[in-house]
């Protein structure tokens, strides 16, 4: 071969091609990383395609997520954004077809695959990530107990100023089946007993710290000073958007797509204390969980066809 010193540079570095986001797989494969030229980040666990981490340009970490969080998918990640499907909460024998699942079903410990990345056309503002998971990829215990098939999409969408994740179930198979979904986001604060919630003013909720009854938030923000775990369904529907502030000042802004509820959740510190992947204890002091998802009643899905929910959280 002929030797070239003159030979054109790499294309990679055509001159007037914007930087672009770049992406990596970590972790023996099962982590993937995005990070945007301006500095914003997001880290997604394949193991339940958990969001791990989002930081905004100067490196703020904006999720919490757990000193003792289990990421080898034998449990949940406490912490971070885990996905909730086909049930919330611990399976009840009043829903047969669920019955025999594990608490907050199988979708945020199965491994789930990396479709890849795309970016719009000419962009370097933003990026998104596809994982998908099917029935064809769950256990064998998972598929007896819940027979049925089905495709999940999950999309993380990183912006300078926002993380949008949307989640497609798609029915594949010829019988109907009933669902539940979440987006269980941990959102890190730094003093959870200045936080409020808004935009559930006047809205009826289910207080599960208080035997599931219901009730109606008063005409004012959501504070804390307990132990707080309620499903909300806003009154005035999924595109108002609920806020998070500290002090009065505006720290997230969440709009949903599709999704008719918001769960809110704090464990306190007897809870925390009790939990053995919570840690420190005193990080309930440094953290909401303020969950998007459809969990007030059941999706039913027949053969062909598919739903769409999405939450996009900005940041002010």
């Amino acid at each position: 071969m002929v030797d070239r010193p003159n030979k054109p540079s790499a294309l990679a570095t055509t001159p007037g091609l914007p930087p672009q986001p770049q992406v990596s797989i970590s972790d023996d494969k099962a982590r993937v990383s995005a990070v945007l030229p301006s500095g914003e980040s997001v880290e997604v666990l394949l193991f339940g395609a958990t969001v791990l981490s989002w930081k905004d340009a100067a490196g703020d970490e904006k999720l919490w997520l757990s000193k003792d969080a289990v990421l080898d998918g034998s449990k949940g990640v406490r912490g971070g954004i885990p996905l909730v499907f086909p049930i919330f909460g611990p399976a009840s024998s009043d829903h047969a077809p669920t019955s025999k699942l594990p608490q907050h079903g199988f979708a945020r410990t199965a491994r789930w695959e990396f479709l890849g990345r795309s970016t719009s056309e000419g962009s370097s503002s933003s990026v998104k990530l596809d994982f998908g998971l099917s029935a064809d990829s769950i256990t064998d215990s998972i598929k007896a107990s819940w027979p049925y098939k089905f495709g999940l999409l999950y999309s993380v969408t990183l912006d300078r100023e926002s993380l949008n994740t949307t989640l497609v179930v798609t029915n594949d198979g010829d019988k109907p089946f009933d669902f539940q979904m979440l987006l269980h986001t941990y959102l890190s604060v730094k003093d959870i007993s200045t936080i409020q919630i808004g935009g559930l003013e006047e809205s009826m909720y289910i207080d599960k710290v208080d035997n599931a009854s219901q009730k109606q938030q008063p005409s004012s923000a959501l504070t804390f000073s307990a132990e707080t775990d309620r499903i909300y369904t806003p009154a005035k529907g999924p595109k108002n958007p609920i806020t998070v502030s500290d002090a009065g000042s505006v720290q997230y802004r969440l709009i949903r797509d599709n999704l008719d509820q918001i769960v809110v959740w704090n464990p306190w510190s007897e809870k925390a204390q009790a939990m053995a992947d919570f840690s420190p204890n005193e990080g309930y002091k440094n953290m909401v969980c303020v969950e998007a998802g459809s969990v007030n009643g059941w999706q039913r899905l027949d053969k062909g066809d598919a739903f769409e929910g999405a939450q996009t959280i900005h940041l002010p």
